[in-house]
């Protein structure tokens, strides 16, 4: 995985080097350079009629597959582990590696009585070339900075990456910036520019309008619906009467793609692109055929129970509806305060 460039260069990711690490070491003759020529001058043999394709694929899959088998079963899984030193307060070791949610560091091992404590990377650093000091100044997260109207502002690092924690509400600190530079001053200014984004920018059956930019582009909001903005669309300049449309557009859609909900089971039965399908929370449930091996009738489907739509889920996850064990509840983290 090779991303990011700069000046028509391109410069591999944390993953990028960890899976070439991994890939030279157990399937180093696909890796040499040399494997590509010597597979091309065969397919060149091939396509002259002097060896038969067969028999090449055959060369070579037969000892491909045998190191694939052997590699599952024998080797370790890479994360690209860097230790870089041990923290001065614990003694414990801090390590740099690939986690679940990308390039991380962590101190302490699995090992350990105490669980470890994870901190992800940010975007401009690297396992390669993180530091120790700049290891533990990742640790120093959540910060909290002072209060704003009567809430505490804290700056942190999530999943998608670094941002400004005001009450409840959690906005992300523009690219570019470091959250070392982000004092109170500055951290207001992102939340005062954050509320101004929010304003509705007008309102439909006396409920607002709102705008924003998302993963998948500008959208506006409206009673808990996102609609998105087509490039039809001047963005920045939307009016009521555009917005208006959007909406009317949306709420017939949701209208004919729902036939049955049950809100409180987390369980609707919709309309799709290639038929009717159950929703389970997050997961989408193909739908069994109906009676005799038939498509299901509109009445069928208007008509259906709670407890035979359950039973459909069943069928395809038998394990839908057991009952969680319920695990500890981890402790709160602290959130050191910035000195002035």
């Amino acid at each position: 995985e090779n991303t990011g460039a700069e000046k028509s260069k391109l410069f591999p990711t944390d993953l990028g080097l960890v899976v070439t690490d991994f890939l030279s070491k157990h399937f180093d003759e696909v890796m040499d350079y040399s494997f590509t020529a010597n597979i091309e001058e065969e397919f060149d043999k091939i396509a002259e009629g002097k060896q038969e394709w067969s028999k090449m694929v055959g060369d070579f899959y037969t000892p491909f597959h045998a190191d694939v088998e052997h590699t599952l079963e024998n080797a370790e899984r890479s994360v690209g582990e860097r230790e870089l030193g041990n923290d001065p307060v614990s003694g414990k070791p801090i390590i740099a590696r690939m986690g679940k949610y990308g390039p991380m560091v962590q101190i302490g091992v699995q090992d350990d009585e105490e669980k470890p404590k994870f901190s992800k990377l940010k975007a401009n650093q690297s396992i390669e070339t993180i530091t120790l000091e700049e290891a533990l100044d990742l640790f120093k997260l959540p910060l909290a900075l002072g209060e704003h109207e009567g809430q505490e502002v804290v700056i942190n690092v999530g999943r998608f990456g670094p941002y400004v924690k005001w009450g409840e509400q959690f906005i992300s600190i523009p690219r570019g910036e470091e959250l070392s530079e982000i004092d109170l001053k500055r951290a207001i200014e992102i939340i005062t520019a954050k509320q101004i984004e929010d304003a509705p920018i007008g309102f439909f059956e006396e409920k607002p309008i709102t705008k924003g930019k998302g993963r998948f582009g500008p959208f506006i909001k409206w009673n808990n619906l996102f609609i998105n903005v087509s490039r039809a669309y001047n963005f920045d300049t939307i009016s009521q009467e555009e917005c208006n449309e959007l909406i009317l557009k949306k709420v017939e859609k949701e209208s004919n793609r729902y036939i049955k909900q049950w809100p409180e089971e987390k369980i609707s039965l919709e309309n799709g692109r290639w038929g009717p399908f159950i929703r389970f929370g997050k997961k989408m449930i193909k739908m069994p055929a109906g009676k005799k091996d038939t498509k299901w009738t509109s009445e069928e489907l208007t008509n259906i129970s709670l407890e035979d739509v359950k039973k459909m889920i069943v069928i395809q996850d038998p394990k839908a509806f057991d009952k969680k064990s319920s695990g500890k509840k981890s402790a709160k983290k602290t959130v050191a305060k910035k000195k002035a």
